[in-house]
């Protein structure tokens, strides 16, 4: 098994005393509520290696963003406190509800799930079924749209497929897109509905989408959780919410299957911005996705090839695995751990983002990149998209970025749809 290099010395100190300053668990956050009060924004420095970031992020913090060395986070009094006697510097850049009140504006009348007045570009969750049915109805031999199942709360978890014989399963090699399994990244759904529009309305006159779409079948899922996307915009005020609405929330990307809770990459405190929920897929939204994975394996052979889960933000690549530091672990030999750098690295090329293996921000657990490979060998990557650093701001960047920042990713997709094949 081949390893990184790891500065390990004093990283295993530092993990120590975050666990006994906040009393967290090494499975997690502490039990503290995510709605307390005096909620910071924290730049933390000191997190240079991984393991160390691990170690704040198993604090019970909220990060938002890691980049250059440093990582921006949401922290209680109690976190912070513990952070420092830790040894890492924080630097409190603001409160967190009073950022997100400036970023949203006035409040809209009550009943209205819509973005802040500015925001309007994004699509709220009547708008992206909308934009689905138009491109199904706009383009029928090319678009097709179903349901993958329901949320918690009973929206249609809607999907697009956009192949040249639409009506048919050919055997072709297909790739699959998910977008906004964190609430709180609503560029990302704007992500999605750019590669619907793309593989739609440029077939006819651009030959290499052309290509694709004659040579592949794509699914999209733009919205993975719109529980909590349309929680996140309610009254026209963000809320910076990442989990589904059930119960306390579960955080999706914690939720599924492989090496479920298994390394002290999510936290099993219903209140933790990482909360995994009780058991593996408990969360409807990642059972429905993933049932609908099994459903592509065709005479014992899984039809899904390759697949990006897109995220905002800190613009980055990332492959598995996410709860192991070493380059290969049981299921991804070194040949293969070398096609998954090979590729993100050309993906990275294209876009400018810095590629990277998942667990070299910090460990996660039950992600879908490892469950995706693990499960079903499909090449999977998450996309953390723009902008490059932020505080709680980067997860709402205005809606005037929208087709710069989802074009920049058009070359990236099609390597991935090549590499398919």
């Amino acid at each position: 098994m081949f390893t990184k290099r790891r500065v390990l010395g004093g990283v295993a100190a530092t993990i120590g005393l975050i666990m006994v300053a906040t009393t967290a668990s090494p499975a997690g956050a502490q039990p503290e509520s995510q709605d307390a009060p005096q909620r910071g924004v924290y730049e933390v420095r000191g997190a240079t290696a991984a393991p160390e970031r691990t170690a704040v992020a198993g604090s019970g913090v909220d990060v938002l963003g890691v980049r250059d060395g440093g990582m921006t986070v949401v922290a209680s009094p109690d976190q912070a406190r513990g952070l420092r006697a830790s040894g890492f510097a924080l630097e409190q850049v603001g409160d967190f509800d009073a950022m997100l009140a400036r970023r949203s504006g006035e409040a809209r009348a009550a009943g209205v799930n819509d973005f802040p007045p500015g925001d309007e570009a994004y699509h709220n969750y009547a708008e992206m079924t909308a934009a689905l049915r138009a491109a199904a109805r706009d383009y029928p031999d090319l678009a097709r749209m179903s349901s993958v199942g329901r949320s918690y709360e009973g929206r249609e978890l809607h999907m697009l497929k956009i192949s040249d014989n639409v009506a048919q399963d050919e055997d072709e090699p297909e790739v699959l897109f998910t977008c906004n399994q964190h609430a709180r990244e609503h560029l990302t759904t704007e992500m999605c509905l750019h590669i619907v529009d793309r593989f739609t309305s440029e077939y006819a006159g651009d030959p290499a989408v052309r290509q694709l779409v004659d040579s592949r079948e794509i699914w999209i899922i733009p919205q993975v959780n719109p529980d909590g996307s349309e929680y996140d915009i309610a009254g026209g005020q963000y809320k910076g919410w990442r989990k589904n609405r059930q119960g306390r929330g579960t955080d999706p990307n914690r939720n599924w299957g492989y090496r479920w809770g298994c390394c002290g990459g999510s936290s099993g405190y219903p209140s933790s911005q990482t909360y995994r929920g009780p058991s593996p897929f408990s969360a409807p939204e990642t059972r429905a996705v993933a049932d609908f994975v099994g459903s592509r394996v065709v005479g014992g052979s899984q039809q899904i090839a390759a697949h990006i889960d897109f995220h905002t933000f800190s613009e980055l690549v990332l492959w598995p695995y996410g709860y192991t530091y070493a380059d290969t672990a049981p299921g991804m030999n070194a040949e293969q751990a070398r096609r998954f750098q090979d590729i993100g690295r050309q993906m990275a090329r294209t876009n400018g983002y810095t590629p990277q293996q998942s667990s070299d921000l910090y460990i996660t657990d039950g992600s879908v990149n490892d469950w995706m490979w693990a499960e079903h060998g499909i090449l999977s990557y998450t996309f953390e998209m723009y902008p490059r650093s932020g505080g709680i701001g980067g997860f709402y960047p205005p809606a005037s970025v929208i087709p710069r920042e989802t074009a920049r990713n058009d070359d990236a997709v099609d390597i991935l749809l090549r590499a398919a094949g």
